[in-house]
């Protein structure tokens, strides 16, 4: 007989994160969490790539959290937008929002969605990159988008999830949740090695 996950791990799952994007996603492995949110200076550090500022932050957000739940396994992730080297943040508000799908038209913008699995002092740091290429649309659909779905809190301001896709030329991935936040696909990988499973066997009085 298998035993249950909750039984092999009564060790809790943390997200640490106030995503509500993450937090849909991770939802959809069906396993038991809840989100924490970590206090963490975002800024980037000097020469910093931006690839090596997603996976520092995927780490620092899940040491924040591994170090106030002894024992429990922490799920920290960050998401950064590059263009051309540049990092390419939340935009806020709609004026900087339109700034950035400006300069994205035509252009492809590289998503680093770097993911740190942590428990103690054990964890595994990976980042799943995307490639997307923006259409090259004028600034009157531009401006419909961004006043229909406001994703003022999403970095590359458009949610490809939602109409943001109608922005979208192509999209290269080996996750395709990667993009929208949180690369599951990675996860599960890493949630399996740590002895869950997914799906979870079901218990003998639900068979």
């Amino acid at each position: 007989m298998t035993n249950s996950v909750v039984a092999t791990h009564p060790a809790p799952i943390i997200l640490a994160s106030s995503s509500p994007y993450r937090r849909e996603l991770l939802t959809r492995l069906g396993l038991p969490f809840s989100c924490q949110t970590p206090a963490v200076d975002e800024t980037p550090l000097p020469h910093e790539t931006t690839l090596a500022l997603a996976l520092r932050l995927a780490e620092l957000k899940a040491r924040a959290i591994a170090q106030q739940n002894p024992g429990a396994w922490v799920i920290g992730s960050d998401q950064v937008a590059d263009l051309f080297g540049a990092v390419l943040g939340k935009p806020g508000n709609f004026e900087r929002a339109l700034a950035q799908l400006q300069l994205m038209r035509g252009n492809p913008v590289q998503f680093h969605t770097a993911l740190c699995f942590m428990r103690d002092e054990q964890f595994t740091t990976l980042s799943v990159p995307t490639t997307v290429k923006f259409r090259d649309l004028p600034d009157a659909i531009l401006e419909a988008y961004l006043h229909s779905e406001q994703p003022y809190d999403c970095a590359g301001s458009a949610k490809a999830e939602g109409l943001g896709i109608s922005l979208l030329e192509s999209v290269q991935s080996d996750d395709p949740t990667a993009l929208i936040g949180l690369p599951l696909i990675a996860l599960s990988g890493l949630l399996r090695n740590a002895g869950f499973e997914l799906p979870a066997t079901p218990s003998l009085h639900n068979q």
